[in-house]
């Protein structure tokens, strides 16, 4: 298949992750987590989020999330998220079936909550007519490539724990956050009040598996038997130990984030010279959003796939990753110049 720009899912892994399967792959370890290879990788995740932090390793997203959720929750709470977030439009109602919660989505500005848009979320409090509201749910980086700065995530905190709520943030794109913002991790999570991070890693170069990281520990007395029950706790879990090893070493995290955000620049600076183009969200990471002639989207995505955002509006979402080239962007581009021709 022609390299896209339909997801950062669609790229391969990155070699030096594929190499740290293979080095991990020899002989017997104690398995479920108990094996040099995730205890490793965990005391990195501590490095980077202090001691106290609690990690658990999932098999992807979608797990990271419905772990996160039903570990601060109880089936009687609410989930305020964006109408655009991933455990609302992209994960088949998981994280409703294994919490119990509703989700209350709301229509956010350019991807992103802010307090005044989830306040009217903010009641029912110790009525027992009503769902309980009790986690306010971000994506860093948003569904429309947008990053959330640091004061704007210490306000939704603020404002969770105010209520007696928690901030949860679901990361799977952490790392292009992290480039964009020019930060470390910890920075603009457990520094701003986040309580519960899923933190991605696929999306940029790895084969499989996330983390869900809990910023007190105190929370997380039950999350094995719900990670168990979940279908997340992986047995030969030195693979994904070993993974994060190798994307925590030598910053391969940083490297593979930076290139796709640099891909994702260069992307739009080049479509921005296309008059028939809009471009309808600000390039913050590696996601390019943009109105494009109807006439081209089909002779377009036989080329290059990608995926339609907005059909009403023939708006689409082009996405670079640690692998997109140069030549992958002046190839497609050319080929949307001779489309309009």
């Amino acid at each position: 298949m022609k390299k896209g720009f339909a997801s950062d899912n669609n790229s391969g892994v990155h070699p030096a992750i594929l190499k740290a399967i293979e080095n991990a792959n020899a002989g017997h370890v104690v398995g479920y987590g108990d094996d040099p290879y995730t205890q490793k990788a965990i005391g990195m995740f501590k490095d980077k989020f202090g001691e106290e932090t609690e990690i658990f390793f999932v098999f992807n997203g979608t797990g990271a999330n419905v772990l996160g959720l039903s570990t601060i929750t109880q089936s009687f709470n609410s989930i305020i998220c964006a109408e655009t977030a991933h455990i609302q439009e992209d994960e088949c109602g998981a994280p409703e079936k294994f919490t119990g919660c509703k989700l209350l989505p709301v229509e956010p500005v350019n991807g992103k909550l802010t307090p005044e848009l989830i306040q009217h979320h903010l009641k029912g409090f110790d009525f027992e007519h009503h769902s309980q509201p009790k986690v306010i749910s971000i994506s860093q980086v948003t569904e429309m490539g947008t990053v959330y700065q640091p004061t704007e995530i210490i306000a939704l905190a603020d404002l969770a724990h105010k209520n007696n709520m928690f901030l949860h943030m679901d990361g799977a794109r952490i790392a292009n956050a992290a480039v964009a913002l020019d930060m470390d991790f910890r920075e603009f999570t457990k520094d701003c009040g986040v309580d519960v991070l899923s933190f991605g890693g696929t999306k940029n170069g790895m084969m499989m598996g996330e983390a869900v990281v809990f910023f007190n520990p105190k929370l997380t007395k039950l999350t094995k038997y719900i990670r168990k029950q979940s279908m997340q706790l992986y047995s030969k879990m030195r693979f994904v130990g070993a993974q994060f090893q190798a994307y925590f070493e030598n910053d391969l995290w940083k490297q593979n984030a930076a290139h796709a955000n640099k891909m994702a620049r260069l992307l739009e600076s080049e479509v921005a010279k296309i008059p028939q183009i809009k471009l309808t969200q600000a390039v913050e990471a590696n996601g390019v959003f943009a109105i494009v002639p109807p006439e081209i989207i089909e002779p377009l995505r036989e080329r290059f796939f990608f995926y339609l955002w907005n059909d009403a509006k023939n708006e689409v979402r082009w996405m670079t990753s640690f692998d997109t080239t140069e030549e992958d962007i002046y190839g497609f581009t050319d080929l949307i110049k001779q489309l309009l021709e």
